[in-house]
């Protein structure tokens, strides 16, 4: 195929040759199978073909199809709006309209056991990726200041959950946002509530609200996208998604699991009743334990002021004053009889002291010679040791007298 000349202000292409190309390129394209949910299904009475517009569940994107009325007409379920089905069509374009299309030969009405099929493996996927792990759940505050909640207008389970919570505690309040809860617009709706809510700084805890259905009422609430939004918020989220025996995905991503609307009421909130009557036995219980303490504290101190040092501070005193008067004369008399015998001992030094001294030798008529005439002068001990002429000084009891040693003649 030749490659075409390039366009320029000046010589543009018409709107024939572009639709040309457009239409020759997407003829090239392959058949495909597609699955989505029907959110228009147009098969007029004598015409050969019928309109339908196909759409995905988790995003806002549709697909324009177009079928032989036969095939639509013999579908078996009959095709409705909001039945999911698996489509194997070839792209077309219309070169008249300028619009794009989906060729089908052949439609599939995705039956419940495929459904199921497909939420278990979905269940298995978001498990392993720890989504329904109980340790990345959070507890919703007991007391919160805002409720949030999702649910369908003037439905049983606004009702339910609003008169409930109210009656428990009147006081609460509700930031209800209405969405579709099944078909197509359920998803996009209820994800875009979510994060509204969820960035209110208001809000304490989000609910998302339903009544009971089929599986396929209840398949919004089973898909991927809508549980990994429950899985982001920061928000405490509680589930509370048709009866006790309607377990959607999102009940298991859900920081809380509600069984009924009615339960998600009683989970969220307080009775009123009942925390006052815990409130009084709380008061009842705090006013007895204070008041035996108090008694135990006073059998305490009455105690103390029994014991004999508190109730007659001076009498061990003074049982104690005899004893020390008894221990002080002990104690005189038995350093005065130290005084006297140490006295008598002295006495008798003395005694011995006299008789043995030299004064008392002086007195029986002994003398010291002293070699020499001062008063220090040596004592002579021996008659070899002075010569003649020497002085000598001689003691005697009542006095000294000096002598000079003489020649001896023999």
């Amino acid at each position: 195929m030749s490659t075409p000349p390039p366009t320029s202000a000046e010589e543009p292409w018409p709107v024939r040759t572009v639709a040309r190309k457009i239409q020759a390129w997407i003829d090239r394209l392959g058949a495909v199978w597609v699955e989505g949910q029907l959110t228009q299904v147009t098969a007029r009475p004598g015409s050969q073909t019928a309109f339908l517009v196909l759409r995905d569940p988790a995003a806002d994107v549709s697909l324009g199809l177009t079928a032989p009325t036969s095939m639509v007409r013999g579908t078996v379920p009959p095709l409705t709006e909001g039945a999911r089905v698996v489509v194997h069509g070839k792209p077309s374009y219309f070169f008249g309209r300028g619009t794009l299309s989906l060729r089908v030969d052949e439609i599939r009405p995705v039956g419940v056991g495929e459904l199921l099929a497909r939420i278990e493996r979905l269940r298995a996927l978001l498990g392993a990726e720890g989504l329904f792990d109980p340790g990345r759940k959070r507890r919703p505050p007991r007391l919160p200041r805002c409720v949030g909640l999702i649910t369908s207008r003037a439905s049983a389970a606004e009702h339910d959950v609003v008169t409930v919570a109210t009656s428990r505690w009147p006081a609460v309040r509700f930031r209800t946002v209405n969405t579709p809860t099944q078909g197509t617009q359920a998803v996009p709706e209820i994800l875009d509530a979510l994060g509204a809510l969820d960035r209110d700084p208001d809000v304490d805890v989000i609910v998302l609200a339903r009544g009971g259905g089929s599986v396929e009422d209840l398949l919004p609430f089973s898909d991927e996208a809508l549980c990994r939004g429950v899985a982001a918020c920061r928000t405490p989220v509680v589930s509370a998604i048709g009866h006790e025996p309607d377990t959607p995905l999102v009940d298991h991503v859900a920081d809380v699991r509600a069984a009924t609307p009615t339960d998600a009421a009683k989970r969220i909130v307080p009775d009123l009743s009942e925390e006052t009557a815990h409130l009084a036995q709380l008061r009842r219980r705090a006013h007895r334990a204070l008041h035996a303490w108090v008694e135990r504290e006073d059998a305490r101190i009455a105690a103390l002021r029994r014991r004999p040092v508190l109730a007659d501070p001076l009498g061990p005193v003074s049982a104690r004053e005899d004893a020390v008067a008894t221990r002080r004369a002990r104690a005189r008399q038995v350093l005065e009889a130290g005084l006297v015998a140490r006295e008598a001992d002295v006495r008798h030094l003395r005694a011995s002291l006299t008789a043995l001294g030299p004064a008392a030798t002086l007195a029986r008529g002994y003398a010291i010679v002293q070699h020499g005439g001062a008063v220090d002068a040596p004592v002579l001990r021996s008659a070899e040791t002075p010569s003649p002429g020497d002085a000598l000084r001689v003691r005697l009891a009542d006095g000294a007298v000096h002598a000079v040693v003489a020649q001896d003649d023999e």
